[in-house]
């Protein structure tokens, strides 16, 4: 991954908002002044007044990487054990448990506010672990990359300019999930550091149009817990909804002369599935990745200015300006956990994937972005493999090596015969919000419009032809 200068990290730090502004106050440069040889020695100066702040930092998901699944994930409702980026597999580096000691861990976890969190036998519970400054740093050049502190970073300038996270501080890591920016989501990447209103109306700075929010003002925290589940992740601390904001006076569709029709859309529709008609409109996003090409020596021509071929990774498509795929999503995931068999590895394994349907009352229509991709299975057990891609594929370009070593990290058995099989991820979409003026026309699902696959959601049809979900043609036992 290319590490960008930041000022940064990741939504996983912030603080509550009210908190946050609190925080934000002082002049840190009258308490952090240095000279400081190390980021951990930044951290012992900010535990001698927010000791509390960080024992409840190092209990949330955002610091463990796991957490219970609080019934987000169907079939595990029951569940007492917890789940998170440290203990599932993804269709992206696919996971962080490669290499006999989980070496792979120095890679990911270079999106981990800790120093530094590359083996087995990292201490979660020391809280002199903490990098406070890759969430709060605001100056100073401030980066990591390969287990280190970028050699261009000013401690003592870091640690003075401490304050809430802002943007480029969250999106160190949203930005760049799945290693470089704009990768996984679609919905996030770094032109929201600079956006105007068109770009998003929230997060786009007062000057160009827009509300210049930063992440907390929607995923509101409450002692280091951050508010938001993803259609990725198996445990959240707590849901955001557009509702939260756009309720009672601030009501949506207020000045529309189609208000009523438009209101009555929000029983099956969901906000983001008009006002986000298009993802990707900043940077193109990655549409898939073919793990099975490493090591090819291919020339593939890159799409939207990026490569679409490493020898090292496989290979990428890429797109912007996508229409979603619309699906129903009433709160519930399916997904797919490590060392669950594969019932018909002809068929594309579900990564991740919305539970709703055109029956149930709490579902919506919202907005997801397909992505596929090609991995190892096991051929004998018939689950997805972990391999060890940093330190390892990554630089030998063998397969057997690093499944081998992925095996001793993770604890799921290698075979010695491993196949490449197709996965598909449904990753939700709720960022970059466009201006009113640019949500979707009537026409564009209505009327002839081809936006919305009628049949594939459940309908015999064209609603506004033959009636809405709960007509009594679309009741069914």
């Amino acid at each position: 991954m290319k590490m960008k200068q930041l000022v940064a990290l990741f939504l996983s730090a912030s603080i509550s908002l009210a908190a946050s502004l609190a925080f934000a106050g002082p002049d840190h440069a009258e308490f952090l002044k240095g000279p400081f040889k190390d980021g951990p020695s930044v951290t012992k100066a900010c535990l001698e007044c927010h000791d509390k702040q960080a024992s409840d930092f190092i209990k949330t998901p955002h610091w463990l990487w796991k957490g219970p699944t609080k019934g987000h994930v169907r079939g595990y409702e029951h569940s007492k054990a917890e789940f998170g980026k440290t203990n599932m597999l993804n269709a992206f580096c696919v996971s962080v448990e490669g290499g006999p000691n989980q070496e792979a861990r120095g890679h990911c976890t270079e999106c981990h506010p800790s120093y530094f969190w590359n083996s087995k036998q990292f201490d979660l519970s020391d809280k002199t672990k903490i990098d406070c400054l890759i969430c709060h740093a605001q100056k100073g050049d401030y980066g990591r990359e390969d287990d280190k502190i970028t050699e261009f970073a000013d401690l003592d300038k870091a640690a003075a300019s401490v304050s809430a996270p802002t943007l480029r501080n969250c999106g160190f890591c949203h930005f760049n999930g799945g290693g470089d920016n704009c990768v996984k989501h679609g919905d996030l990447e770094s032109s929201l550091n600079t956006a105007d209103r068109s770009l998003d109306v929230h997060m786009a700075v007062k000057a160009k149009g827009g509300q210049g929010f930063t992440c907390q003002a929607c995923h509101v925290t409450k002692d280091h817990r951050i508010a938001g589940a993803s259609t990725m992740m198996a445990t959240y601390d707590g849901r955001v909804f557009c509702e939260d904001c756009h309720n009672g006076k601030n009501a949506p569709h207020q000045k529309s002369r189609n208000k009523a029709i438009l209101n009555n859309h929000l029983k099956t529709v969901a906000c983001q599935t008009c006002h986000i008609a298009y993802f990707a409109r900043g940077k193109a996003t990655r549409m898939s990745w073919d793990w099975s090409t490493v090591g090819k020596n291919l020339k593939i021509p890159p799409q939207e200015g990026r490569a679409t071929f490493d020898n090292s990774k496989g290979t990428y498509s890429w797109a912007r300006n996508v229409v979603p795929t619309y699906m129903w999503y009433d709160g519930t995931i399916k997904r797919y956990m490590k060392g669950e068999k594969i019932k018909d590895p002809s068929k594309p394994v579900i990564m991740t994937a919305p539970y709703g349907s055109i029956n149930e009352k709490a579902a919506k229509i919202y907005p997801f972005k397909t992505y596929v991709g090609k991995q190892p299975m096991d051929a004998q057990y018939k689950y997805l493999s972990v391999f060890q891609q940093y330190k390892g594929l990554w630089d030998t370009l063998n397969w057997q090596k690093s499944l081998e070593d992925g095996a001793k990290g993770s604890g799921l058995p290698y075979s010695g015969t491993y196949k490449f099989v197709s996965t598909v991820s449904y990753i939700g979409q709720h960022h970059m919000i466009a201006p009113k003026e640019e949500a979707l026309a009537c026409g564009e699902c209505h009327m002839g419009g081809t936006r919305m696959d009628w049949k594939a959601l459940g309908y015999k049809g064209d609603p506004m032809k033959i009636g809405g979900r709960f007509a009594k043609q679309h009741i069914r036992k």
